[in-house]
């Protein structure tokens, strides 16, 4: 049972707001054992004191999805406002004030997620019996929601699957887009286990100025390139939306399910819809979070509900599967566990997302070796001197330079990237040595992508896309 806040004075606007979180979840804990009513309706009247005592502090009602210092979209001091200190994630808007990018320790804080630290790092080694891929050693995925409950499952024999997606919103992708393949790839490899990959043409379709069949069209581009990378045709199912929803009873049951649980102030206030967006934009959230459950996928785990799911993502996705976790208890399913990320930098700086519609804020997957080389070049913020003699003196700076992280992402010797940042920090590297040195990694990688992707036929998406029985042996 979660320790009920006590009644003293709240050092800050988030402390009482991390108190009605823990206290939300102590409600719904009650309710779920079906304690004795009395003892649910103390905790539901200390709740509502509680989010009254938020009200009267910060001068708004609570929202599970913004936090003090992180408001929610439309409102002024959201992303448009003007205040340097203050960083804004949402699904749909990542911004920050500060050329590092942003506190991701504080973004632990205001999610209410948990950082990966060295001793769960240590733990999926001795589980796998594999090093730790460099996205964790280097801090790439840096919190997690439920790690080692999975971990204790599969101590146990017990089984898992993953979960994650890609909105197919442009015909190429860029570099960013792969940080969770790459990862994902990584976990299906070790863990040996089933892996489902949404397509959300739906969402790109309420979202974008696309027709359904453009939408489609470039779930199937995508999902080549998401098969370049690697995964088991055995162990991995790919999905459309537009295509599985109509096929699949199972899935379409679960997402009934949750849009039955989850009101529309709730989700007005977790993902900021006004009333101005269409209600498919406003269901939308059920169809992203109906994967998290196994029996979705009858045709892989059969009628089993009771299969946790790992879903490796960008921290930015998180607010959709709070509101599932939310709700899963409440159906009786399992609670997704979560792998978050931080964001791969534009080239411009790490103040932004990379953007699909930006060809110059991006390495994208069909990007010829002379338009790598310019890119970086021409548009990587440069975390060096003005002149070659105040970097010889004063050296660089490793924290703001998008060369440096770039190569944090796709360099795998951690010796080598190393040295390059002690050289560069010191001086003895110029800013065209680092670049140079970022070039001849994404060269390769991307040729070598781009040639995997050319053994992609249509014959192979088409069976990646079917729905079938994977190969998965499960209790």
């Amino acid at each position: 049972m979660a320790d009920e806040p006590n009644s003293q004075p709240f050092a800050s606007p988030l402390q009482l707001f991390n108190s009605i979180v823990a206290q939300g979840e102590h409600v719904r804990s009650l309710k779920d054992s079906k304690a004795p009513k009395d003892e649910i309706d103390s905790a539901v009247k200390l709740l509502l004191s509680l989010k009254m005592s938020y009200k009267a502090v910060v001068g708004e009602d609570y929202s599970p999805a913004c936090p003090p210092g992180n408001p929610a979209p439309g409102s002024k001091s959201g992303p448009e406002a003007t205040e340097d200190c203050e960083d804004f994630v949402d699904p749909w808007t990542v911004r920050t004030s500060s050329a590092k990018g942003i506190d991701y320790d504080k973004l632990i804080v205001q999610f209410g997620s948990s950082k990966i630290d060295k001793e769960l790092i240590n733990r999926i080694e001795r589980a796998t019996n594999q090093r730790p891929h460099r996205f964790l050693r280097r801090g790439i995925f840096f919190s997690h929601r439920d790690m080692n409950q999975v971990l204790d499952a599969y101590e146990n024999k017990k089984p898992f699957y993953l979960y994650t997606g890609r909105g197919p919103s442009s015909e190429a992708m860029h570099v960013g887009h792969l940080i969770p393949f790459i990862f994902t790839k990584w976990l299906q490899d070790v863990f040996s286990v089933p892996l489902v990959v949404q397509m959300s043409d739906d969402e790109k379709y309420l979202w974008k100025d696309l027709t359904l069949e453009q939408a489609y069209g470039y779930t199937l581009e995508n999902a080549k390139d998401i098969i370049a990378c690697g995964f088991d045709i055995n162990k991995t199912f790919i999905f459309s939306d537009l295509e599985y929803m109509g096929i699949s009873p199972g899935f379409y049951k679960n997402v009934v399910k949750i849009q039955k649980h989850v009101t529309f102030n709730q989700v007005k206030g977790i993902f900021g819809f006004t009333d101005s967006d269409c209600i498919g934009k406003i269901s939308f959230p059920a169809v992203q979070a109906a994967p998290s459950f196994s029996n979705s996928f009858p045709q892989i785990f059969r009628d089993r509900a009771d299969i946790q799911c790992l879903i490796p993502c960008a921290i930015d996705q998180d607010p959709y599967f709070r509101m599932t976790r939310d709700v899963a208890p409440r159906i009786g399913y399992p609670k997704p566990a979560l792998l978050h990320s931080t964001f791969f930098p534009a080239l411009q700086g790490a103040q932004t997302k990379m953007s699909a519609s930006d060809p110059n804020s991006s390495i994208f997957l069909t990007d010829t070796a002379k338009q790598i080389k310019t890119k970086v070049n021409k548009h990587a913020f440069s975390g060096g001197r003005d002149t070659v003699e105040e970097h010889r003196q004063f050296g660089g700076n490793c924290d703001v330079d998008v060369s440096f992280m770039y190569l944090a992402f796709f360099l795998e010797d951690d010796d080598r990237l190393e040295q390059i940042r002690k050289d560069y920090t010191s001086g003895a590297m110029l800013t065209g040595e680092l670049k140079k040195t970022l070039i001849d990694v994404l060269q390769p990688l991307i040729a070598e992508h781009q040639a995997r992707r050319k053994e992609v036929t249509d014959e192979m998406v088409k069976e990646f896309m079917t729905p079938r029985q994977l190969s998965f042996h499960f209790q």
